[in-house]
This record gives structure tokens, C-alpha cells and sequence, in this order.
């Protein structure tokens, strides 16, 4: 009898609660109680949640959450600071054991998550190998989706959480996704989706459907393609081994006391511009557009970019440019939050 063949598979790596997972490895004690991770830990301060476990989410707490509003709906959870080091030192042996498999190509996507492209008659067994080497070499469990394109391993892996294998491919894309909201895509936000709603488009079987002129109308000749393909669970059906490189360096901070004045603004983005001009420095590549984020209280945000007339790595240039951008919004409101990003010239070659 012939062997199944070996053909070429996406494998989604996503680690479960990672964060909260390392935390955990540090304080065992903690283990199955609701944990959050976020800014210094401190609850009645101004920061959002990093990372919940499990047991919090139970409780409403996700990402991007207010402190203040986790500690509400989840008035027992251990509260912890962010701890940037220790998760990047997890993160490299995590990205390092998937780069070490025979034969993988690896697409990283952030600290807790890549792609890994293999050869296998035996994808769920490779992806169990994959787990199991993970948690050998880091004590970290992680979830994996298998796909024949990256979208549709990326959006397996949600269906296999947590530490489980889920595979989704063209034969069951539209079993598993059609009846599903536009929103479950993997980049189709609530306001994208709220468009698609206009268009009479709701579910991913609507999507793929569609009529592509129609896309191209309303979200141009990029996107309008772009979100017919992921409809149909298209795209990439391969990892991308290339190094990222950056194309800008931002700091942002929440403060937890309003600036009221504009020397205090000033102050605030030279501090925070000092740092994103040593960000840069180490990149070799100075800035030549300036990124301003304002958060007025209580919460409206708003985003503003200037070029300069020449890249530069002076600080108060780029300071000064974010004040500006800030006193063009001629809005009077305190402010909560700041962020400066340094956008840099390419590199030798481009991206």
C-alpha cells in the first residue's frame, strides 16, 4: 500500500496566555486563580490589561481592557506589572525551537505567535511534535491551527484553543466559516464589517459570494480583492522566512494625571521623543516622519503625521514637530495620553 504523500501545510503557533503563562511559571502558586497582566500591576492606576487567564476571562476581562474596569468585573483577580524582559527572553526560545524543526520555514508575527511552514503526510501529528517541542524546551503550552493558506491556519487556531490542534482547508472552509460573521475573518474589524453590512454582505458565505466589482467600489482595487480572497479563506499559502524590518519606533504613555497645559505637553513629548530617537539610532536610519497620538479625557484619540523637510535624528525636531501637530488640533482638553513614533527613512535596497 502507498504512503499518503508529503505535501506542504501552514501551521498557526499561537501560545496560550503567554503573558500569563510565564507569570505563572514564576508563581505557581497562582496557577487556576484569574491573573491579569498590565501596566504596573496596579489596578486604580491609568493602563489596560496586557494578557488574562483563562479564569479572568471567565469573568468579561480581555486585552486592551481598563484596569480600573477588570478590577470591577473581576474584583478577585491577582493583579501583575508588565514584565518586558522576561517575556522577550520566553519568546526567543519559543521562536527558536519552531525555527529548529527539520525543515521549517518561519514567518514570526509577533512575541507569541508565527507561522511554520512543513512538509508532512501527517500534519495534526507534526503539529502535535511542534507542541510537545515547545513545551520541552520552555514549559509553555501553545495551540496550533492547520491550514492550506496562512488565513485559514490563523483562524483554526481559535477553534483548537486552548493547547489543542484545529484544521481548517478548502474542504471545510465554508462548513466551518460560511454561517459566521464577516467579523470572525482574520483583519475584518467591527467597522470594516459594519461597511460589508451596507453592502448586504453579514456572513463569511456572503463574502465569498460577492460580486468583486462591488468590493473594488466601495474599498478600492487593493482591499476590495483582498477581502473577496479572505471570504474564500485565500492568500499566502506560504511562510515568509524573510527578517522583518521595522519601518518606524514609537513610545507612547498614559499618564496618571492629566496634562493640563502646553509646556507640559512639550515636556512630555521631548521625554518621549528622547526615546524613540534611541530606538531609531540602533536601527542606523533617522526619522523623516513625525507620528503624533493625543488622547483627550476622557477617551478621544486622535492621530496626526507631518514629514520633515529632512530626516534627522534631533530630538527636538522631532519634539517639536509633535508639538505643533498637537497645537494644530486646537483642543484645550486635558490630556491622558501621549505617543510619538519616528517613522525612518528605508533601508539600502527598500523593504
Amino acid at each position: 500500500m502507498s504512503q499518503p504523500a508529503r505535501r506542504p501545510w501552514v501551521l498557526h503557533v499561537d501560545m496560550d496566555q503567554f503573558l500569563v503563562a510565564v507569570e505563572l511559571l514564576r508563581r505557581p502558586e497562582l496557577v487556576g486563580l484569574p491573573v491579569v497582566v498590565g501596566g504596573r500591576g496596579d489596578p486604580t492606576e491609568r493602563a489596560v490589561v496586557s494578557t488574562a487567564s483563562y479564569e479572568a476571562r471567565a469573568h468579561g476581562v480581555r486585552s486592551g481592557l481598563a484596569l480600573k474596569l477588570a478590577q470591577r468585573r473581576c474584583p478577585e483577580a491577582v493583579f501583575l506589572p508588565v514584565d518586558f524582559p522576561v517575556y522577550e527572553e520566553a519568546s526567543a526560545r519559543v521562536m527558536q525551537t519552531l525555527k529548529d524543526w527539520p525543515g521549517a520555514v518561519v514567518e514570526v508575527l509577533g512575541w507569541d505567535e508565527a507561522f511554520v511552514g512543513v512538509e508532512t503526510d501527517d500534519p495534526v501529528a507534526t503539529a502535535r511534535g511542534i507542541q510537545a517541542a515547545v513545551l520541552e524546551a520552555t514549559s509553555l503550552h501553545c495551540s496550533v491551527g492547520i491550514g492550506d493558506t496562512l488565513v485559514r491556519a490563523k483562524i483554526a487556531t481559535d477553534f483548537g484553543k486552548p493547547q489543542g490542534t484545529f484544521q481548517l482547508t478548502r474542504d471545510n472552509w465554508m462548513e466551518v466559516m460560511g454561517e459566521r460573521p464577516t467579523t470572525a475573518l482574520w483583519g475584518v474589524g467591527t467597522k470594516i464589517g459594519g461597511r460589508l453590512g451596507v453592502l448586504g454582505i453579514r456572513t463569511v458565505a456572503d463574502l465569498a459570494g460577492a460580486d468583486e466589482d462591488a468590493l473594488v467600489a466601495a474599498f478600492g482595487p487593493t482591499n476590495g480583492p483582498h477581502l473577496a480572497r479572505l471570504g474564500r479563506g485565500g492568500g499566502r499559502s506560504r511562510p515568509d522566512a524573510t527578517p522583518w524590518v521595522a519601518r518606524a519606533h514609537g513610545r507612547e504613555t498614559t499618564y496618571q494625571s492629566d496634562l493640563t497645559t502646553s509646556e507640559e505637553v512639550r515636556a512630555a513629548l521631548t521625554e518621549l521623543a528622547v526615546r524613540v530617537v534611541d530606538d531609531v539610532r540602533r536601527e542606523d536610519r533617522p526619522v523623516q516622519r513625525v507620528h503624533l497620538k493625543v488622547r483627550f479625557a476622557p477617551f478621544f484619540t486622535f492621530t496626526r503625521i507631518r514629514k520633515l523637510a529632512e530626516p534627522t535624528y534631533d530630538v527636538e525636531v522631532i519634539a517639536g514637530t509633535a508639538h505643533d501637530l498637537y497645537l494644530a488640533l486646537d483642543d484645550s482638553r486635558p490630556v491622558r495620553l501621549l505617543g510619538v513614533r519616528g517613522e525612518m527613512v528605508p533601508p539600502e535596497g527598500g523593504y
